[in-house]
């Protein structure tokens, strides 16, 4: 009798203290969850980049093939629970996190049951997808959401000048064939044009070079003018981040710490995990 506490609304009260940790965790203890996670993934990731290297997949390829399991034993672990404890667990699953999560574990398990065979070579390649346990951190990042309002925002700025850009490679792609011409190595206006993309951005590759005395001049001008071209854009999503964080933050004050500036839809203190009063 002394085990009549393990009924069903005792597991029903740990499904829901699971559920609020993994998915709605706002209190600073809960948010242990998302950290530990967070380090799993970018180790996980790490794991897989270093994979890629030869030398050190030879000398430690046995030690990198038990770290892999052990990361996709913890995410498969964690995609079950996840499953369990969602309120509604098939829209869990074919959410867009949820098949992320899903693509995450995916590719490990298909290499253990096709090893290595050489007509199995596109299985193996579904190993990349693992680096979508990056966008899993997405969930847990309180800046993106600001980040992708901001960048929507700007987007009708940013087309505006990007077909500025475009008209103005054209022309400068043109002026240069003009000035250079065949002779120098600029034999076409397309290929022009693509000296002028590279010039303009700053990349500046170096297999077209002007070479008279005025084509330099013109060169010169067109890097200079580069750096602007880099620094509007980031000027226009800058100026809407700013203006996004002012109309998500509220002046409410944590009664216990006095911290201020929490987000709109904030319950808790992000620094104490006070419950704080609505206004």
């Amino acid at each position: 009798m002394s085990h009549s506490k393990d009924t069903p609304a005792h597991w029903s009260k740990f499904r829901e203290n699971c559920r609020r940790v993994i998915f709605e965790s706002t209190r600073y203890d809960e948010k242990l969850f998302d950290v530990v996670l967070i380090l799993a993934i970018i180790l996980s990731v790490t794991v897989v980049m270093l994979e890629s290297v030869a030398q050190v997949r030879l000398s430690h390829g046995s030690l990198l093939y038990i770290l892999e399991w052990v990361f996709t034993s913890l995410f498969t672990l964690e995609y079950v629970v996840r499953i369990y404890v969602s309120k509604k667990p098939l829209r869990y699953v074919f959410s867009f996190f949820g098949i992320v999560d899903l693509l995450s574990i995916l590719p490990t398990y298909l290499d253990l049951f096709y090893p290595g065979a050489r007509y199995l070579m596109l299985f193996r390649a579904l190993r990349v997808l693992r680096v979508f346990r990056v966008l899993k951190m997405v969930k847990y990042m309180g800046e993106a959401n600001l980040l992708y309002r901001a960048v929507w925002a700007s987007a009708r700025k940013i087309i505006v000048f990007m077909m500025v850009v475009v008209t103005m490679v054209l022309i400068l792609g043109s002026i240069m064939y003009l000035i250079e011409g065949p002779e120098n190595g600029f034999t076409s206006i397309p290929k022009s044009v693509y000296w002028a993309i590279v010039t303009l951005t700053t990349v500046g590759y170096g297999d077209i070079s002007p070479q008279t005395p005025f084509g330099q001049m013109f060169a010169s001008l067109i890097m200079i003018i580069g750096y602007g071209v880099i620094a509007v854009p980031t000027g226009i999503v800058t100026a809407e981040i700013a203006m996004a964080r002012r109309g998500s933050s509220r002046p409410v004050a944590c009664s216990k710490c006095g911290e201020q500036d929490h987000e709109e839809s904030a319950k808790f203190c992000r620094k104490c995990g006070e419950r704080l009063s609505s206004s």
